[in-house]
């Protein structure tokens, strides 16, 4: 087939544009189950080579958002964090009506490295940050410190010890125009090889 006949000019347009919106402009109403199922199957069709899922995800609604924030504070005294730390890490959670923690979970394989299924939950954590952009919501991809502390993240989202948060992906109705920022530069970061 001519490469005409595959080309997706809109895609590519909207793949040159996206843009991020602030997790705390993000509101209500959020995507039903219904509704974000579309973009979940999206997210999870992503390059996995051994096609071994090496991912998994957890919809947070609002209940399990508010549990979340409700555990960080002691969690950032037992680290130490600064009370500024703490406040941002709890609003991340507080404010938020619904979020899916990518959760990265590793298969063994004598094959494929554990590194390569971790930027395979990378690509999840932007197919499905993608999608949901792409279907009229608001999304942004965060993690936070929280996300980093064993006790937090198997008490709150019983992960296993193998496993570890990728991000979690904030979706809601936008509230604001998502601002923009500047952009890289392909030219400056691009090595152009001919032999």
């Amino acid at each position: 087939m001519p490469q005409s006949n595959l080309a997706n000019l809109d895609a590519l347009e909207f793949l040159q544009t996206r843009r991020s919106c602030p997790a705390r402009t993000l509101s209500l109403p959020v995507p039903d189950r219904a509704a974000l199922r579309p973009l979940l199957t999206a997210a999870l069709r992503t390059p996995d080579h051994g096609k071994l899922e090496p991912w998994r995800l957890i919809v947070l609604e609002r209940g399990a958002l508010l549990r979340l924030a409700g555990l960080v504070p002691e969690v950032g005294a037992r680290l130490g964090r600064a009370p500024e730390e703490i406040a941002k890490q709890v609003s991340q959670f507080a404010d938020g009506h619904l979020a899916v923690a990518v959760i990265e979970s590793p298969k063994p394989s004598e094959k494929i490295p554990v590194l390569e299924q971790t930027y395979s939950v990378a690509c999840v954590c932007l197919g499905l940050l993608n999608a949901a952009l792409a279907a009229g919501w608001g999304g942004n991809w965060l993690t936070g410190w929280a996300s980093c502390d064993r006790d937090f993240v198997e008490t709150a989202l019983g992960l296993a010890g193998h496993e570890r948060i990728a991000g979690f992906i904030h979706i809601g109705s936008r509230t604001v125009v998502p601002p923009e920022r500047p952009r890289p530069d392909p030219e400056a970061l691009t090595t152009w090889m001919s032999q």
